[in-house]
């Protein structure tokens, strides 16, 4: 008799001519499914945290908080296995694997059912003299194998999360997506079913996903095995909770993460940085965060302010921060070949290294080399870089940019980092790089974290990372984008998202269009995690520095005075009305650090029961109680707003009731957007609107 099932540890384990395949309880109502080919089980994680206590490297990092935080993985339920000669089953809560042998070559196929008896998600089976593989090993000839996982795709399943693509897509069903990161795309491979469970590909390789009508097929290009979670729960926000209590939760959202943020590219000397913070506090206008854009260094990889646009940097800082505003500074990862850096991180080891040829990985300024995140000894460098030339001089918050990173071909394979091929690990980068400041700013006793980041991937929430969308375009198509994106990375464990209002690329100030949406942007942004005005605007200025030298440029004017006074009365009534959600934005923060749930949610994620909110692609929750409708077409004046069964809602502006369940076509003039409050929330800006 063959004995293709046993119990060891708790897991369920199947053998059979080479392959080896655990399920193991994971968490709350979850499993872990791990699967090799010609070799034992590979321990460890690349994002999971361990469900009955906080990993070695997650204590050091965060502490106490981190260790109760990870623990919320572990639940006193029962597990049962059952083993039989063909088939055998693990049950954990809700969610149930049952392992099935297709006789015609002794196929696996695993089953994933709820707790009643509903098939949330199966593997393909074999079709028998199809003879195909639900878990395809092709090994390659360096070593490590192109693995290929399929599942039966149901027709009536709707897909959400996934990270940040730019697309104008809500139900990701029919989707291919790339698994890699790039300038303004994140992948962050979770998603969540309307099915009731969600699934983690928990491989950081370059690969890609399919949501096909028939089958999904996630492809790893470069993996040693595969590895997966799964989750079952009732609601999308006990998926939420389970996911995050095994990939972690974000720290609480300091106090001057709620304000209004002001940006630019760039500010390039050290007398605009002051007469902007100057400006806004003669006006009496709130600003939490004033930041010091890229290029305020010599070259790429020095990690300190140019002596000669920034003379006296830390009495700067100090007569900023005693205005009662935070200085942020730009960070890059780059190395340019003339860094004072350069040649002792290159001796050292502390730079991604090329596989082939010279190592120039971007070319920008110079020629450039990325500096290694993955490697530890890279990170103590570079934070004691900073530390010493921004952190003591009174430093808090860092925009990490790059952070994909920005490799100017994209050719994944061509790379390597101290962790690995990037063909195989290179999707940990952006955490990674959250990670190293993050950690440097705990080891100087900083509570009060939140760092901008371009990029992030499972886990990087653990590491204060606010993810922006990236360099996006200024059209009203963009927006739309935006507002499928944050509501997606919310999905994906990440609730700190932000946009660059009025987009990065194309905004010229003195065009009309332009100001319009501008300002329809600036509205939504209010209600976004964070509210930061960014962007390279037109007509830039050239800069030459005093050797002869042309520096980065610097765009033209973005500050809220600068689009007219009209526009200017629009965007500070915008940022009051911020102010006085200061203590609903502070409520909702404090619900992402303890339990996940995202800042900025679909409609369903609150009203599951409403069929209807699983289909709205351009309208959400702010958190439980506030609706946001952003006008996101030009020369619109209003738009059509559903809202929810099961409960009536005010119109923020008027206060006027409506009965959920029900469209509205809604009128919105410049001045305004619509957005509603949950009935019994009238408290929350009824009339600021």
């Amino acid at each position: 008799m063959l004995h293709f099932f046993e119990e060891k540890d708790g897991s369920l384990i199947f053998r059979e001519n080479g392959e080896t395949v655990m399920v193991t309880p994971w968490g709350a109502d979850s499993f872990r499914v791990r699967a090799a080919f010609l070799g034992e089980i590979e321990e460890g994680s690349i994002a999971l945290l361990d469900p009955q206590g906080a990993e070695a490297e997650t204590q050091t990092a965060e502490g106490k908080n981190a260790a109760e935080q990870n623990n919320t993985g572990e639940t006193e339920q029962d597990v049962k296995i059952e083993i039989h000669e063909l088939d055998a089953s693990i049950t954990n809560g809700k969610i149930q694997a049952l392992l099935t042998v297709n006789t015609w070559g002794n196929a696996l196929q695993i089953t994933f059912l709820n707790q009643k008896g509903e098939v949330l998600l199966q593997e393909i089976p074999n079709g028998g003299a199809l003879q195909k593989k639900a878990r395809h090993f092709k090994p390659l000839s360096g070593g490590g194998y192109r693995l290929k996982a399929s599942f039966v795709s149901n027709t009536e399943e709707k897909i959400y999360g996934m990270g940040q693509y730019q697309q104008e897509t809500f139900d990701l069903k029919g989707c291919n997506l790339e698994l890699a990161h790039r300038n303004s795309q994140a992948s962050v491979p979770f998603y969540l079913s309307s099915l009731g469970y969600g699934f983690l590909w928990h491989n950081a390789a370059v690969g890609e996903v399919h949501f096909g009508s028939n089958t999904t097929e996630w492809i790893a290009e470069d993996t040693n095995q595969l590895d997966y979670w799964i989750t079952a729960g009732d609601t999308p926000a006990q998926i939420e909770e389970a996911y995050t209590a095994v990939t972690g939760r974000a720290p609480m959202m300091p106090e001057y993460g709620l304000g209004f943020w002001q940006c630019k590219l760039r500010y390039y000397n050290q007398e605009q940085v002051l007469q902007i913070a100057r400006e806004y506090k003669k006006r009496e206008i709130p600003v939490d965060v004033l930041v010091i854009d890229y290029y305020h260094w010599p070259r790429c990889g020095d990690w300190r302010f140019d002596e000669e646009y920034f003379p006296h940097p830390e009495e700067m800082i100090r007569e900023i921060q005693e205005m009662g505003i935070k200085v942020m500074v730009s960070i890059w990862p780059q190395v340019d070949w003339r860094s004072e850096n350069y040649t002792e991180m290159k001796q050292q080891g502390l730079l991604v290294k090329s596989n082939s040829g010279i190592d120039v990985q971007m070319i920008f300024h110079g020629n450039n080399v990325f500096m290694d995140a993955t490697n530890p000894r890279t990170r103590e460098y570079v934070w004691e870089k900073c530390r010493q030339n921004y952190a003591d001089m009174g430093i808090r918050t860092f925009w990490l940019d790059e952070a994909e990173p920005e490799f100017t071909t994209y050719d994944y394979a061509d790379y390597r980092f101290h962790a690995g091929p990037v063909a195989q690990i290179g999707n940990i980068y952006p955490r990674e790089y959250a990670r190293l400041f993050y950690e440097g700013q705990k080891a100087c006793g900083q509570e009060d974290i939140v760092n901008l980041i371009r990029c992030a991937w499972v886990g990087s929430q653990r590491y204060g990372a606010l993810v922006w969308s990236g360099d996006i375009m200024s059209t009203y198509e963009d927006f739309r984008k935006q507002i499928c994106a944050g509501i997606h990375m919310g999905l994906c464990g990440i609730p700190w998202w932000t946009t660059d209002i009025g987009g990065f690329h194309g905004g010229n100030i003195h065009d009309e269009g332009f100001k319009e949406l501008l300002i329809r942007w600036f509205q939504f942004g209010t209600f976004c995690p964070v509210m930061r005005i960014h962007g390279c605007r037109l007509p830039g200025e050239e800069i030459v520095n005093q050797a002869g030298e042309v520096r980065e440029w610097t765009g033209a004017e973005n500050e809220v005075w600068s689009y007219g006074e009209e526009n200017y009365e629009i965007m500070v009534k915008f940022i009051r009305i911020r102010e006085l959600m200061r203590d609903y934005t502070r409520s909702i923060m404090k619900e992402a650090h303890e339990t996940g749930a995202p800042v900025m949610r679909a409609l369903f994620y609150e009203f599951p029961d409403d069929e209807v909110c699983w289909d709205i692609k351009d309208s959400y929750m702010f958190g439980p109680d506030i609706l946001v409708a952003p006008i996101c077409h030009a020369k619109a004046a209003g738009r059509n707003v559903y809202l929810p069964a099961g409960t009536n809602f005010i119109h923020a502006g008027s206060g006027e009731q409506y009965t959920g369940g029900q469209w509205y076509e809604v009128e919105a003039d410049i001045r305004t957007l619509p957005v509603f409050l949950r009935e019994g929330r009238q408290e929350y800006l009824v009339g600021e609107i």
